[in-house]
């Protein structure tokens, strides 16, 4: 299975998806024109992935930003990696929020509160 990349935009974020080290990293953005056929192929990389997952996943996601829409797919990503972790067991999510961002955090504990997964919050410095 081949990794997995996207370079982000202004409107999307940057997707890096490893199989071999089994890491998801989603980053900066998601507010793209339509967010269903952005992460159209995301969602096709991970039906794969999961056929035959690394020992353990870590998935960072680090958005500054996303639209309502953005929302959605992001939600239908981690209920994949859920189904994954009743599987495996080993799926992790870090949830990064700059640290006066309030919704940021919110969102992180809302998809936590929805989703049995485990979070970690991490907070980090403003640019």
């Amino acid at each position: 299975m081949d990794a997995f990349n996207i370079e982000g935009s202004a409107k999307t974020p940057e997707i890096a998806l490893n199989p071999e080290q089994g890491t998801i990293d989603i980053k900066g953005r998601s507010i793209p024109e339509n967010s269903v056929a952005f992460y159209n192929p995301i969602m096709d990389w991970l039906a794969a992935y999961t056929e035959k997952p690394a020992s353990q996943t870590t998935v960072n996601i680090e958005l500054e930003y996303f639209n309502t829409s953005s929302s959605k797919c992001i939600l239908d990503v981690l209920k994949k990696l859920e189904a994954l972790n009743q599987k495996s067991g080993n799926v992790h999510i870090n949830w990064y929020y700059e640290e006066d961002d309030e919704d940021m955090l919110e969102a992180g504990e809302d998809y936590e509160a929805i989703l049995n997964l485990p979070f970690k919050m991490i907070e980090t410095k403003e640019d």
